[in-house]
């Protein structure tokens, strides 16, 4: 079997370098990452600059882009090859609820989805890394029974993991769980700078909105690892009629 590996912490963040060794033995496995940090990332592709690919010391190959960028080539024309999984992270901090609409980690695997192959985002649920032996060691188990199932059929999947900062031990079984909902971010930041222009910081994320008992949060908070099936169809299908009928002269696409 055939893995392509990517992130959006860069080629060289220990998520990534842990996820290799977890799941190095499970198949062929190409890692093309980007060169730096690209969290928040999304979907963005560079299509204004030249991408270019290095390989590191370690085998990895890293891209100055961002991680759709990364699956985006690799998918093209860098491997020569359609891969069997797309596999993105270990992310260092959640990729839960509204997350996934920014997260580069989800970006990279939604990239491989596009392309018609199964896709994983993988991410720890707090910043740091902590017990971040333990989250490989669950994310390999996982991966591992999905090639099983990837042999048995050819179905086509995107699954956002989170798992949460414990101990293997203390880790209870994978469950499958809807995406909740975060209050809206913190204020933007502002300061001077030495030059005397103000500039302005992105505020952190909100808090938890809707944790309710089926949702990522809840699920986490209760020490499961989280596997949520997305979708890439953003219309919003409940509405068609809605709008066919307060549109002057629209129509839903299935009418004649």
């Amino acid at each position: 079997m055939k893995i392509l590996l990517s992130n959006d912490d860069g080629y060289q963040a220990p998520g990534i370098v842990a996820l290799y060794e977890a799941i190095r033995d499970l198949g062929d496995v190409e890692v093309v990452a980007p060169e730096h940090n690209n969290s928040a990332k999304s979907n963005a592709l560079t299509l204004n600059a030249p991408l270019y690919v290095n390989i590191a010391g370690n085998g990895f190959r890293y891209v100055n882009g961002t991680p759709a960028d990364c699956v985006h080539i690799a998918l093209t024309g860098l491997l020569g090859y359609k891969p069997d999984l797309v596999v993105s992270g270990i992310n260092n901090g959640a990729n839960m609820g509204d997350d996934t609409i920014y997260s580069g980690t989800v970006g990279a695997a939604m990239e491989g989805y596009l392309f018609g192959v199964p896709a994983i985002a993988f991410s720890q649920v707090e910043k740091g890394w902590a017990n971040l032996d333990a989250a490989a060691r669950k994310a390999r188990e996982l991966v591992q029974h999905l090639l099983k199932r990837r042999e048995a059929d050819d179905a086509l999947w995107l699954l956002n993991v989170n798992i949460p900062n414990l101990a293997y031990e203390a880790l209870k079984p994978f469950k499958v769980c809807r995406l909740g909902r975060r209050h809206s971010a913190e204020k933007v930041i502002s300061q001077t700078s030495p030059r005397g222009d103000v500039m302005y910081w992105i505020g952190g994320a909100g808090a938890a909105k809707d944790d309710a008992d089926g949702t990522d949060f809840h699920a986490a908070l209760q020490g499961h690892p989280t596997i949520t099936p997305l979708k890439v169809d953003l219309t919003d299908h409940d509405a068609l009629q809605y709008w066919s009928k307060a549109t002057p002269q629209a129509k839903t696409g299935n009418a004649p």
